[in-house]
């Protein structure tokens, strides 16, 4: 199956909660198409086995590949900096990015 945003050049990321709790990252062209998609086990991979799953965030549309560098970045953080970012809370965001080393110089 291809994603529309082979067709297209913008795309938007979203971020859903799965059953088990865990956080999802994704980019899409047509968020509701993709969760649709998702709901009803269209992909075997991650989301498949962690049904049902909740719509946390979604961003505005941008450039494919700047959306799809993002995806990888959120998908490398914690679930701590993840929610962080969800919730808007900077002052976190910014603590939670901050090197193990670092903290406390």
């Amino acid at each position: 199956m291809t994603y529309k945003a082979s067709l297209s050049h913008e795309a938007a990321q979203c971020g859903t909660l799965c059953s088990d709790k865990t956080l999802y990252a994704g980019v899409t062209s047509d968020l509701d198409e993709r969760l649709y998609q998702h709901h009803e086990g269209f992909f075997p991979g991650y989301t498949h086995t962690r049904q049902p799953l909740t719509l946390l965030w979604n961003s505005e549309e941008m450039d494919i590949q700047d959306a799809i560098v993002r995806e990888k970045q959120l998908k490398g953080w914690s679930k701590a900096k993840k929610l962080a970012f969800i919730r808007g809370g900077i002052p976190a965001l910014i603590n939670l990015s901050t090197a193990y080393r670092d903290k406390g110089k």
